[in-house]
């Protein structure tokens, strides 16, 4: 099996996964990863001579700090389509700090899966990781507080509540003190509906009435499931892992989750339709054992946030132009995106069907439903409003400002 890189260069280089690992093993997985992302193609030497240069600068002098960094599925492939900023944060740190803080990259489900990569951190086992905020709701609940329905209307909103000093007390400062983690940086999309192969020779999805009765894969956010209830949609809670056969042998009519994850996760050949339903968080983050960050020195804490902030914001930039470029999440779509070559529509519905939504599902509409985990939170928080606070943030720009365009911000200064 070829190692396929994705590459602006028309040259097609294959390296089997038997060589590739073979380099890692002798000059490191973190240092060869970081070497083929920087080649785009390359040959099997070329990728030894750079990793063997990586190498050689990184263990140039020993490191005060080694991080594990369990990377759940994602690989220097992969994140070039879904721009989860992993390796970006790797490299920028290490180069910030003059390799006292090392950082090793462990991807592919090789240590931590999407579901259990929060616990692992918390346990010790590794020091940071990428995972959905959602799958890892099961073992840091107060992650649920992203997942009010329709709480943020557009990813620009979302990325405006990263950077936003707030977002320290509503989200940071609860998930540290509750469950031990540092919050550093996501990608931001906006869960829809993948629809499987049942629905290849359907019309392409107009209306919510279309959605209602079919049974759909959920995450592990227990906000999520309420959301999906109230809009009759069946909630299925399936492993991500196992998510792809569930749609490739119909079991499931389609999954929430966001147009990224379809295309990062090899999930373009079993889903036809990508339905825009934006009904709550979709956001790939990357956290810290809380424990591991107090062991850094103030200047190596200080290197931490700035290097989380340079990742949000190239994140910010390239996931952007990697729905447009890579995945085809647009209407209509570029040739050659992965949308596109595997013959997924993108559902994009008007303003007025998801309005029809959220006022079936928002808790600013029914709030009902919403109540004990509202009053759950809230204490978590300390006692904020944490839905009615983040959905006031989330409209402070205007409703239609780019993602690219939301003016960064350092979150935690004047918080």
């Amino acid at each position: 099996m070829e190692k396929k890189i994705i590459t602006s260069s028309s040259e097609d280089v294959g390296v089997s996964r038997r060589d590739f690992f073979k380099v890692a093993s002798a000059y490191g997985m973190s240092s060869t990863i970081m070497a083929a992302t920087a080649l785009g193609s390359f040959t099997l030497p070329q990728l030894a001579q750079a990793s063997e240069a990586n190498a050689k600068k990184r263990f140039k002098k020993p490191a005060k700090h080694t991080l594990t960094f369990g990377a759940s599925g994602f690989n220097e492939n992969n994140l070039l389509i879904e721009r989860a900023g992993c390796l970006d944060f790797l490299k920028d740190i290490e180069d910030r700090t003059d390799g006292e803080i090392r950082v090793e990259f462990i991807g592919d489900n090789q240590i931590c899966g999407q579901l259990n990569c929060v616990k692992k951190t918390q346990q010790g086992i590794i020091q940071m990781f990428t995972a959905s905020t959602q799958n890892s709701a099961g073992g840091a609940p107060y992650l649920n507080v992203l997942d009010y329905a329709y709480m943020f209307p557009s990813r620009a909103s979302q990325y405006h509540f990263l950077y936003h000093p707030d977002s320290q007390k509503l989200l940071r400062d609860p998930l540290r003190k509750r469950h031990g983690l540092e919050f550093l940086f996501s990608h931001c999309e906006l869960r829809g509906l993948q629809m499987g192969l049942g629905w290849k020779d359907k019309p392409l999805i107009t209306s919510i009435e279309e959605l209602k009765g079919t049974k759909n894969r959920v995450t592990g956010t227990q906000l999520g499931r309420i959301a999906m209830q109230l809009l009759e949609l069946n909630p299925v809670p399936i492993a991500w892992s196992e998510t792809l056969d569930g749609l490739k042998q119909g079991l499931i009519d389609g999954a929430e989750t966001w147009a990224g994850a379809v295309a990062y996760a090899n999930m373009s050949p079993v889903v036809s339709q990508s339905v825009d339903l934006r009904f709550f968080c979709g956001t790939e983050a990357t956290m810290m054992d809380a424990k591991q960050f107090d062991s850094f020195s103030g200047e190596l804490q200080d290197a931490v946030l700035e290097s989380a902030y340079f990742t949000q914001v190239k994140i910010q930039a390239a996931q952007e132009a990697a729905l447009v470029n890579t995945v085809g999440a647009t209407n209509p779509q570029l040739p050659g995106t992965l949308f596109a070559e595997h013959g997924v529509r993108v559902a994009s519905l008007s303003d007025a069907e998801r309005a029809k939504a959220e006022k079936i599902c928002a808790p600013e509409f029914n709030p009902e439903p919403w109540a004990k985990w509202r009053d759950r939170l809230d204490k978590w928080s300390g006692g904020l409003d944490t839905y009615g606070s983040i959905h006031k943030i989330a409209r402070e720009i205007p409703k239609d400002t780019l993602a690219e365009n939301v003016e960064p911000r350092r979150w935690w200064k004047n918080a």
